[in-house]
């Protein structure tokens, strides 16, 4: 555990919709650990993809953190030393690590389309998964193999080890381990419509704003190991991360967007507290 004077936690909300409860109690569990130690919570806007978040949604985001009773050091509302603190920002920072990965020879241009990787691919992914365990049918393709005209799409992926073991100690739910191309295969690091995948952005952007501890769903302990790959790859140093249970409503389906009751906002507008949220935390 990081000395409370280096503490530093985040809140990395994306404005895709309006927050809900697994949010806010995920959230808060970044929170306390950041104020157990005495630490830095920052707030990142992880605004990156402008094909599906609105902008309504940042000013609700931030609005709706505030009801709930959260404070933070560093955003984009209230600047700080290592922004800017909106993804949208931040290209220049992907950009460049990407022109690593290049050089290091790390990734690779694929032209296959979902339906093509989908009819290839070598196992169907998990439903809390997002990319399906890739085939490996363009490995061999350089920058320089690519003769199509311009307008042609291609993703960059990034080339893993296969039987390779990311073993990392979650903080929560202890030793954790996953094997390269058996639990995930080559991933998406830049999209074809020029936009960082998530894999790639998050990685730059923890370790640009010094983030010490990494709170997040459990979802994502698979996003994990693929990371630590990349802050390999990249010569950067890991956080420490820390994996909470997700939030279910009353059929045991895991909380997203679309449920609009248990969001802050309808939750607000019918009078509930946030002390009576917390209450059964």
């Amino acid at each position: 555990m990081a000395s409370a004077k280096n503490y530093r936690g985040r809140l990395a909300p994306s404005p895709t919709g309006y927050l809900h409860l697994g949010h806010a109690r995920t959230f808060w569990i970044a929170r306390q650990r950041a104020r157990t130690q005495g630490g830095t919570l920052i707030l990142r806007n992880d605004d990156i993809d402008a094909q599906r978040f609105k902008l309504e949604f940042v000013g609700a985001m931030i609005e709706d953190l505030h009801w709930f009773g959260f404070k933070w050091s560093e955003g984009p509302d209230c600047g700080g030393p290592l922004g800017p603190y909106s993804q949208s920002d931040r290209t220049r920072f992907y950009r460049a690590a990407l022109d690593q990965l290049r050089t290091g020879g790390f990734i690779y241009p694929c032209t296959c389309s979902r339906k093509d990787i989908a009819a290839a691919a070598r196992a169907p992914h998990a439903a809390d998964d997002d990319e399906p365990i890739y085939p490996g049918t363009c490995r061999s393709k350089s920058p320089s193999t690519i003769h199509s005209p311009p307008s042609t799409r291609f993703n960059w992926r990034f080339r893993v080890t296969d039987s390779e073991t990311i073993s990392f100690h979650d903080e929560n739910l202890g030793p954790q381990a996953f094997v390269a191309g058996k639990d995930f295969g080559d991933f998406v690091v830049w999209r074809h419509d020029d936009v960082p995948a998530y894999q790639l952005s998050v990685v730059v952007d923890d370790a640009a704003m010094q983030i010490t501890e990494v709170v997040r769903g459990e979802d994502l302990l698979k996003s994990t190991a693929r990371q630590l790959l990349l802050y390999r790859a990249l010569g950067l140093a890991a956080p420490r991360f820390f994996h909470c249970p997700l939030m279910t409503d009353k059929t045991g389906v895991r909380l997203a967007k679309r449920h609009d009751a248990l969001s802050l906002r309808k939750l607000r507008e019918n009078g509930v507290t946030p002390d009576n949220l917390r209450r059964d935390w």
